[in-house]
């Protein structure tokens, strides 16, 4: 039999955390952000959980080709544009709108001798600095691509850097507001962060218009994929998300350890009394992360424990003390749930696996193994 490892995508899940950002931006279209091969649940496993929104936004051609084969005929947005002149030929051949963001993606457009025109959307470097025009030369930039024959609708967009955080989005409002100010165009710019945290309170109390915040289009990545944008300070819970996908596997070892016997690698936990340890058939080669410490949550059989050790590139001990003391039946078999739902309808978190590892939900997401075979359930 295979190993028993397995991620599983919940459909049903992607659908509510869609409805969960309209609901928050009910005036907007909503672009449901599928870049890193839909964060590491597969473009294909995903689509059917989010083709009710209104457009995919993804970063390469590869990934807007599979969309396209999977029947989308709806808006592709390439979220960092083209890199080469020859991308725009299949821009024109899949109809995809794209991000321009530099002198040398105008150039490329100038260049470019098409019967399409494209749809494109211009970015304001409005403090994240990473990509698109300063505002400074934002207007000149618009007025250049308002002259190309080559382009047909121009759009405005920017990116926050601290919706999630304490600092907030109206800096970067005002100065999108401002330089934009009188310039058509639909606008987009409320990531996940900014769609849950502030498109309601800047649409209800914002007194000065350069500081509201309106979103034609918003771009939910990580919501839709059932993480918190701002653990700890909400969890998905609190913001009323679901989990997307579960990685489980099963106990296929048990050891007794007396006090003073090490656990794995490092021998960096010593048991301090008698303990039944479960060996898990997951580790770091499955993108569990290596980092995570002693003590790290996980359920088996449903019920909460903690990990033992050093995490294996293909193992992980799971402490089971606790639960056969309960008197639960947990052994050889018994079911594992790295994070996601268990069985028993229990949840866990990933973003509480990824604060534990000191990093975030994205990550933990992104970097699922190919080796680990998935599933898709409603």
């Amino acid at each position: 039999m295979p190993r028993p490892i397995l991620a599983t995508i919940h459909s049903a899940a992607l659908q509510h955390n869609l409805a969960r950002a309209r609901q928050a931006a009910p005036d907007a279209k909503t672009w449901a952000v599928v870049k890193a091969n839909a964060y590491g649940h597969g473009i294909e496993r995903a689509f059917e959980g989010l083709r009710s929104a209104d457009g995919f936004a993804l970063l390469d051609l590869e990934e807007a080709q599979r969309v396209r084969a999977l029947g989308w005929r709806g808006p592709i947005l390439l979220l960092e544009g083209v890199f080469e002149t020859r991308d725009l030929e299949l821009c024109s051949r899949l109809d995809l709108w794209h991000t321009v963001h530099c002198d040398e993606q105008i150039d490329m457009l100038a260049a470019h001798k098409t019967n399409l025109p494209h749809r494109v959307f211009l970015k304001l470097n409005s403090g994240m600095n990473r990509l698109g025009f300063t505002p400074e030369r934002f207007r000149s930039a618009w007025a250049r691509l308002n002259a190309l024959a080559q382009v047909d609708e121009i759009s405005l967009m920017t990116h926050f850097s601290d919706a999630d955080g304490a600092r907030g989005i109206i800096h970067q409002t005002r100065v999108f507001n401002e330089v934009t100010r009188d310039l058509p165009g639909e606008r987009t710019l409320s990531n996940s962060a900014a769609t849950l945290r502030h498109m309601t309170d800047h649409a209800a109390t914002d007194s000065d218009p350069q500081d509201s915040l309106v979103s034609d289009w918003i771009r939910p990545g990580i919501l839709l994929y059932g993480s918190s944008p701002d653990h700890p300070q909400h969890t998905s819970a609190d913001w009323g998300l679901l989990p997307t996908m579960t990685l489980s596997s099963k106990i296929i070892a048990t050891q007794a350890i007396d006090t003073g016997a090490s656990v794995g690698y490092g021998s960096n936990f010593v048991a301090d009394k008698p303990m039944t340890i479960g060996v898990v058939a997951c580790g770091y080669a499955d993108g569990y992360p290596r980092v995570c410490p002693t003590g790290t949550p996980i359920l088996v059989a449903g019920q909460r424990t903690r990990t033992l050790g050093r995490v294996s590139m293909d193992m992980l001990a799971v402490d089971l003390t606790p639960l056969l003391r309960a008197g639960l039946s947990v052994g050889f078999g018994t079911e594992v749930t790295l994070w996601g739902r268990a069985s028993n309808a229990a949840v866990l978190s990933i973003d509480e696996v990824a604060y534990a590892a000191g990093t975030l939900g994205y990550e933990l997401m992104c970097a699922l193994a190919r080796r680990v075979p998935a599933q898709v359930q409603d």
